[in-house]
């Protein structure tokens, strides 16, 4: 294991531990001043750690030639990046009200356009 796949898989662990301390020990109606924050901050690590990690090990999976496992790393590491980003403007959508099905739905497959666009 690279140092680097180290170090995501331990910022996965401690991503997702703190969302879970958040949703479970952080009230937003008594200090929503501090909630609020926690929680996009504590989703878009988690994702980001957890989906660049399920991105890697697709990447590592597909026969690709000419992709050694830094790239492969990298490749996954802005996906997941991407992914949060999505995510969390969706649950900004959400919570403004603004959103519907499709309209996240687009936003997800902008994402995977630029992603596109950045792959080739």
């Amino acid at each position: 294991m690279t140092s680097l796949l180290f170090r995501i898989s331990f910022s996965a662990i401690l991503s997702v531990t703190s969302l879970l301390v958040v949703l479970y020990r952080v009230s937003p109606l008594t200090s929503p001043g501090m909630a609020l924050p926690f929680f996009f901050l504590t989703t878009f690590l988690s994702i980001a750690s957890v989906g660049a990690l399920v991105f890697y090990a697709i990447w590592y999976w597909l026969p690709t030639e000419g992709l050694d496992s830094g790239k492969k790393l990298t490749i996954a590491l802005r996906e997941g990046i991407f992914l949060a980003i999505a995510t969390i403007l969706a649950i900004l959508c959400f919570l403004l009200n603004i959103a519907t099905w499709w309209i996240v739905l687009l936003l997800y497959i902008v994402f995977a356009l630029v992603e596109a666009a950045l792959h080739v």
